[in-house]
């Protein structure tokens, strides 16, 4: 049972059509100290808040029946601009995340959450708190990630949350990443869920222009500025006034250009190529790299001034074999995305393709993981995919198979294991055997073309073990 707390304790309201949320949450924060009340939708928290004006702090979850949330959370800016509200969701995506802090959340909260890490955060929230508390510790949740980025792991959440956050800051990023990891699709999210969405977002690939022209795609040129120039070019950063501007590759662009770059990072204005127009823009700057910029500094190849301004927040993407726990779900994703724009018959992965792909290292990282899927998609015979398919189109001595069979078995076991228990997962013994079992049986019945009693005897095992495993769904031969 909770206790009331005393009459002049802080007040805080829980919104959540889940009576469990709700009371688990209040419970806790009542063992706290806190004056707390619970209501079941959006609609009822604001006819209290007419009657009984406002709380100190208000919990609210996103998806509620009614108005949701977010919804309510703009209500409550529109008439309570101090009040703190900490949004609460099991969606962790990019738009939940950028939705609750355009709207003016005070934090982000990730269901399911450790109840020691709400009331840690309500006691930063309220008005009285310390303002250099640390920040509240990631709890592990399920994410969903948007069409383009998407993760359940750990790494992906927090990324998800930084892009929210960060989407609302007029501040430069600069996003540190091995090719193929999303670098660009970041740039975009950073773009699609800030204040300037409805300007141009402008992508350059800065190493794949030559260095001669360059300056001039850039900052545009005069007509006659060179041989050549017959008429005025406008450049990428005049395309982009207003928006956003990413620059791919930053790590490779000439000296000489790094000293333009920064001036008009400094002062906001900068000279067409042959030009006398000093042209002014109010250009975002988001810069990408998968080099080390610091030791480029340090090698006398980058600038170290232009890469303080660049680098006011840095993200960091994790490559695909650090969180190959999200490959089932981008395969799947990418395989259903390539069957639609081909126009055929949709297809899916068997368990031991799943597990395949997911013993794999993935050296090209999301893109190379999707360009598999493409492959899979136009090549595939049948409409479920199988290990042979997959072996028939990774590369020759890099696939999962021959991986396994150079360096054994065990070290794709090892890699998954690390992944899983940097995941916080427990109970990895029973998922491991169980995955074992399944992986073993469904590549045996692959081999064997759906003969049970063959796998059963190529195995080792009685043909009730094969039927108790895998169940009944799969045709008898």
């Amino acid at each position: 049972m909770s206790i009331d707390a005393p009459s002049h304790a802080q007040r805080i309201w829980v919104v959540d059509d889940d009576r469990s949320v709700r009371f688990v949450l209040a419970t806790a924060l009542r063992d706290a100290g806190y004056d707390v009340d619970g209501f079941d939708s959006a609609a009822a928290a604001l006819q209290a808040l007419g009657a009984r004006g406002a709380p100190d702090l208000l919990f609210t979850d996103v998806r509620m029946p009614g108005d949701d949330g977010l919804v309510l959370l703009d209500r409550l800016k529109a008439t309570h601009p101090q009040l703190p509200v900490i949004v609460m969701s099991a969606y962790t995506d990019v738009a939940s995340t950028a939705g609750a802090f355009r709207g003016g959340a005070h934090e982000f909260l990730s269901k399911p959450f450790d109840l020691d890490d709400a009331v840690a955060l309500a006691a930063r929230a309220l008005p009285d708190a310390e303002q250099e508390a640390a920040p509240v510790a990631e709890p592990g949740v399920s994410a969903r990630g948007t069409p383009h980025l998407i993760g359940d792991t750990p790494a992906m959440r927090a990324l998800f949350r930084a892009i929210g956050r960060l989407a609302q800051a007029p501040l430069s990023v600069l996003i540190n990443g091995e090719t193929g990891t999303g670098k660009e699709l970041v740039a975009r999210a950073l773009h699609q869920e800030s204040p300037r969405a409805r300007k141009p977002f402008v992508a350059l690939n800065t190493a794949a222009i030559p260095a001669e022209l360059l300056e001039s795609e850039l900052f545009g040129h005069e007509a006659g500025a060179f041989t050549g120039a017959q008429k005025r070019h406008i450049g990428r950063f005049e395309q982009a006034d207003g928006g956003t501007l990413f620059l791919d590759e930053i790590g490779d662009m000439p000296l000489p250009l790094q000293t333009r770059l920064l001036r008009v990072l400094a002062e906001g204005e900068f000279f067409r190529v042959g030009g006398r127009e000093l042209i002014r823009v109010d250009v975002r700057v988001i810069a990408a790299t998968h080099q080390h910029l610091e030791v480029l500094v340090a090698d006398g190849r980058f600038r170290a001034d232009l890469l303080h301004r660049l680098d006011v927040v840095r993200l960091q993407l994790p490559p695909l074999r650090e969180r190959l726990a999200d490959v089932p779900q981008l395969a799947e994703n990418f395989l259903a995305s390539a069957t639609r724009k081909l126009d055929i018959a949709p297809k899916r992965f068997s368990h031991a393709a799943v597990a395949q792909l997911q013993s794999y290292a993935w050296p090209g990282n999301v893109r190379e993981l999707e360009n598999v899927c493409w492959r899979l998609a136009a090549l595939a015979p049948g409409d479920v995919i199988t290990g042979a398919d997959l072996d028939a189109v990774l590369p020759r001595g890099t696939s999962p198979l021959a991986s396994a069979a150079a360096t054994g078995w065990d070290e794709a076991l090892a890699r998954w294991a690390r992944a899983r228990l940097s995941e916080g997962v427990d109970g990895l013994h029973a998922e491991a055997r169980e995955r074992f079992d399944r992986t073993l049986l469904e590549v045996a019945l692959e081999f064997t073309q759906g003969r049970r009693a063959e796998a059963a005897t190529r195995l080792g095992v009685g043909r009730n073990t094969v039927t108790r495993k895998l169940g009944p769904g799969r045709k008898r031969r």
